[in-house]
């Protein structure tokens, strides 16, 4: 049974998050937690355009907050998101992860101590290698890997090292990923 979902994207990863976050439905069982590399800019308006498009309450998460079902979760611009064992948030100004801060590795690597095998952790498009390590833990510790077709991808950099690095379990088109998630966790 999964616990949580973890993404990861950067160049175009607004458009292929307003793919896949609008088709979540209000009753999805389980907290879905972003990083979206947009620099020191602030995630004010893309919140409050993907609140008016998801059926999910979209947030930006703070530090101490439990991770809950229910909501879309992102992480804070200028802070590593991570997840602690007792699924609370932590942020941390550490130095810049694969020039990120937050970095797509931090989320995904506590992510995976916290949940292990119960995590999905997903690679969309992007401009660099970030997340391709964490990828690869999550999948060491028995979770579910996911990746957006590089070939399909405004950006397929991110997407290519994770497939090098982390041998996902399955690569998607965009329009397929929510899809897939519906399935697997509702048939889980």
């Amino acid at each position: 049974m999964y616990r949580a979902i973890v993404i990861g994207t950067s160049h175009g990863g607004l458009e292929a998050l307003k793919t896949i976050l609008p088709e979540l439905k209000k009753d999805f069982p389980i907290p879905v937690v972003v990083v979206l590399h947009i620099g020191e800019h602030s995630n004010d308006f893309f919140i409050r355009h993907l609140n008016e498009d998801c059926e999910l309450e979209v947030k930006e998460a703070e530090a101490n907050e439990p991770v809950l079902p229910g909501y879309i979760y992102f992480a804070p611009p200028g802070y590593h998101l991570q997840i602690e064992d007792n699924s609370c948030f932590s942020l941390s100004t550490e130095k810049k992860l694969n020039f990120s801060r937050p970095s797509i590795d931090v989320l995904f690597e506590t992510a995976a101590w916290a949940y292990k095998n119960q995590l999905i952790g997903i690679i969309l498009t992007g401009a660099n290698s970030d997340g391709a390590n964490g990828l690869r833990i999550i999948k060491q510790m028995g979770g579910k890997t996911i990746i957006q077709n590089p070939c399909h991808a405004i950006s397929p950099t991110m997407p290519r090292f994770a497939l090098r690095t982390a041998q996902p379990d399955i690569r998607l088109d965009l329009e397929e990923i929510p899809a897939y998630l519906n399935q697997l966790i509702v048939t889980q």
